[in-house]
């Protein structure tokens, strides 16, 4: 299986992932006789890991309460994971982090084997991320503080700028956040409304967590909430076009995210259907499809429309 030393550090990783484990389990997964095993704890115990044994019949050994090490081993795909999801953090409108993503990233190179760091490495550079077009800058600072929040099932309070500019300040039990349609959103009970309400991360300032507790519903799913009242919010719109193209040519083109797209028998083409906030982002996006458009809702995407050529008219006469 491994070489002695191997089997050594493989001891001091199960005995961090786990409580305890027996003698005759670590025997098993190493392949060797229990007497084997107790020669590997004393080997730990010299180099002053603090490895606490259980004698007789199931007998158990574990790490002294309280003490922890740094990981010492990744596998490929553990590697792979760490990579991607330290490239991926600034696509989730998290660039604060991006220089935190950086260090870490050198720190676990330098814990990497010299195969597994040429593999991050590739990744480095070969792997590129396309940020969505709606995807909102978030303060990750103001995020942690948050989950902190919903860690220990406190109130917070902060002041809550609405998608009309109007300011309140709000105290609300906190139940989950979620990253949904290039937006955070933070989801729990509104002391003020009494009910359960939404609320886009970018919209929040002065954040403070309160002493205050509360019990948490069991099992909330807060993605199956904000699909179930997306519609109903006031932060989007519904979005109904007619394109002249078949589905097939949308594919690739048009982002799958909350996107309905259905075949028209009677006219061709295909009826898109979505809900967004942000509607010159979709209408750039649907201008670049170069084919033809009818709007059926919203109204609004009319003037955004207008609003993007008078863009394109003022560019174009600087470059006349």
């Amino acid at each position: 299986m491994y070489d002695p030393s191997m089997r050594v550090l493989t001891v001091l990783e199960l005995l961090q992932e786990r409580e305890q484990v027996t003698g005759s389990e670590l025997a098993r997964r190493l392949e060797v006789s229990p007497r084997t095993v107790q020669r590997y704890v004393a080997r730990l115990q010299d180099l002053g890991i603090p490895v606490e044994g259980k004698r007789g019949v199931g007998g158990a050994y574990r790490l002294k309460p309280g003490f922890r090490l740094p990981p010492l081993m990744f596998s490929g795909e553990e590697a792979l994971s760490l990579a991607l999801g330290l490239k991926a953090l600034q696509h989730l409108g998290l660039t604060a982090l991006t220089p935190a993503a950086h260090s870490a990233g050198a720190k676990l190179r330098r814990t990497l084997p010299h195969a597994l760091r040429q593999d991050m490495e590739a990744i480095e550079q070969a792997v590129q991320l396309d940020t969505a077009a709606w995807t909102v800058s978030t303060d990750a600072a103001l995020l942690a503080t948050l989950l902190r929040a919903v860690r220990h099932a406190k109130a917070a309070q902060f002041a809550y700028r609405s998608r009309l500019n109007v300011d309140s300040l709000r105290t609300v039990d906190i139940y989950r956040v979620a990253q949904f349609g290039g937006s955070w959103y933070a989801v729990g009970r509104c002391h003020s409304r009494e009910a359960l309400r939404c609320f886009r991360l970018d919209r929040m300032s002065a954040l403070t967590v309160l002493d205050a507790s509360f019990v948490p519903p069991e099992d909330f799913d807060v993605l199956s909430h904000l699909r179930a009242t997306w519609p109903d919010t006031p932060e989007s719109h519904h979005i109904d076009v007619w394109l002249n193209l078949p589905s097939s040519a949308l594919r690739g083109r048009v982002s799958t995210w909350g996107v309905t797209l259905t075949e028209e028998n009677e006219n061709g083409g295909t009826r898109l259907q979505a809900q967004r906030e942000h509607l010159e982002a979709f209408a750039a996006m649907l201008l670049g499809l170069c084919c033809e458009v009818r709007i059926a809702a919203p109204p609004q995407l009319y003037a955004t429309f207008g609003k993007l050529a008078e863009r394109c008219r003022a560019l174009a006469e600087v470059g006349g």
